[in-house]
């Protein structure tokens, strides 16, 4: 057991309706939706496993339950299907769907941690497309 306390109070089965509900979304946004079918594809299973494995992530982020096996700062910074643009649409759907299942300080507080990694991955994919002799953008 985790001597840690969460970061805020959600439960697990809370992340996972979280994450049903966010790549539902996600699988039927106009521009979203194709990126992440390229990556993941149309099979159901394959759905659910993507689920599963971010779910663990978040798990690990929010309740510290470790479990989560990954780097997505470098699947983001590779996949060069993922542009700059798209984490603003990405941070949003992500807010209504935390808002729409979640009591207003938990959403709150998930939102705000989810913004600060997606500008983190909005901003490492910006460096990996960026000239080696142009000037960062640091905002």
């Amino acid at each position: 057991m985790n001597a840690m306390p969460p970061r805020f109070f959600v439960t697990p089965e809370q992340i996972d309706r979280i994450m049903a509900s966010f790549y539902h979304r996600i699988r039927r946004h106009a521009v979203l939706g194709p990126v992440f079918t390229a990556h993941i594809g149309t099979d159901e299973a394959a759905w659910r496993a993507h689920e599963d494995k971010i779910g663990r992530f978040w798990k690990n982020a929010i309740l510290r339950e470790g479990g989560y096996e990954g780097r997505p700062m470098l699947v983001h910074r590779t996949a060069m299907d993922i542009l700059p643009e798209h984490f603003p649409l990405w941070l949003a759907l992500f807010d209504d769907t935390a808002q729409a299942i979640l009591p207003p300080e938990a959403a709150a507080a998930w939102s705000a941690m989810a913004h600060r990694l997606g500008n983190a991955f909005r901003m490492g994919v910006e460096d990996a497309r960026r000239p080696a002799d142009a000037v960062p953008k640091l905002v």
